[in-house]
């Protein structure tokens, strides 16, 4: 493994403005790519599933959505090349401008395609930082998947080459979407992400994070990148988490960013302030095995019955306030190291 109130409503406010810019445009409903779309921002069908159990093993009609994602391709490739390509999905604080000004740019500059989704917006949802029950989890990494197929059959792209990003919350999907059984279960026939990258991410500790055991996550490289002065989502877990991933079999680098706060890459410094937002307390014992979904303690290896759960998680897990600070430098850092992984790995 290598190891490298006013706040809220000035937080709402960058969303919004997001929001506004992005609903000026009106997406373009594809069914897929075929026909080899360029830049724009586009709907395609996706569905909600509740919980992942009902993503990869569903047991009636998933509610079928239809979902958002801005496409940018890189400039200066001949047309009949075919490039690499990333699917970036946000966290709870939904779609930010620095998605598209900062790493799609990063990306297309290195000859690698982009296509930022939006969870939220079209589900009538603008974040979830207080309350995650607004959006299933399950439904980001539907959502992935389904923009898997839709890069997948763009003449202008590699499906062979297309990885996944997540950011905080949309880390949870950038882990799962490496998870056997969920790839079986989930993924679009004979298509898997050839690489996964978890920027600050959630879903480390606690009953989001799936137990890391042989067999149970697929051998395509995972990269997180992390900063040491993260107080909404605990570097410690999330180092602990990529070691244990790693030892089950599955190549797991870890980069450290000195002194840099959760959502890093924002353009602004200012420090802001979440009290409300829901976090899971360092050190959680609980996670989640997919090979024979039980809940178990981490510390032990019990298996626990839903009343033990919601004790573990009432008394070492549960936890709020945490704060957001961009950091022009750490972000530099974050880049080229997001861009050497994807150099080594979707050529």
């Amino acid at each position: 493994m290598v190891f490298h109130s006013k706040t809220n409503f000035f937080a709402g406010a960058i969303t919004l403005l997001w929001h506004c810019a992005t609903l000026a445009q009106t997406p373009i409903p594809m069914a897929d790519f075929k026909s080899g779309p360029g830049n724009g921002l586009y709907s395609y069908a996706s569905s909600t599933p509740a919980t992942v159990v009902e993503l990869i093993k569903p047991s009636s009609p998933i509610s079928a959505t239809t979902v958002q994602a801005q496409l940018q391709l890189p400039a200066g490739v001949a047309a009949d090349a075919k490039v690499p390509a990333l699917v970036i999905v946000h966290g709870s604080g939904g779609i930010y401008p620095e998605q598209i000004s900062f790493w799609a740019k990063l990306l297309n500059e290195q000859g690698i395609a982009a296509f930022v989704i939006d969870v939220f917006n079209p589900r009538g949802v603008k974040a979830t930082g207080e309350d995650q029950s607004q959006v299933p989890f399950a439904a980001d990494t539907a959502d992935a998947f389904a923009a898997l197929g839709m890069l997948a059959s763009h003449p202008r792209i590699d499906p062979k080459r297309i990885a996944v990003m997540g950011f905080s919350r949309g880390g949870v999907t950038a882990v799962r979407s490496g998870v056997i059984p969920v790839i079986k279960g989930a993924a679009p026939a004979g298509l898997r992400f050839a690489a996964h990258v978890a920027v600050y991410s959630g879903g480390c500790a606690g009953i989001l994070s799936v137990t890391a055991k042989p067999g149970t996550f697929s051998a395509e490289p995972l990269l997180f990148v992390h900063g040491d002065a993260d107080d909404y989502a605990a570097m410690s877990d999330c180092r602990s988490y990529a070691q244990r991933i790693s030892a089950a079999g599955t190549p797991t680098e870890f980069v450290v960013l000195p002194g840099a706060a959760h959502k890093f890459d924002l353009d602004s410094t200012k420090l802001i302030k979440l009290p409300n937002n829901t976090k899971v307390k360092e050190g959680c014992p609980l996670e989640y095995d997919l090979q024979d979904f039980k809940a178990r303690d981490r510390r032990s290896g019990e298996v626990l019955s839903a009343d033990k759960v919601k004790d573990i998680s009432r008394d070492l897990c549960a936890d709020k306030g945490a704060s957001v600070q961009g950091n022009p430098k750490a972000r530099d850092l974050a880049g080229a190291a997001v861009i050497d992984f994807l150099n080594k790995h979707l050529k």
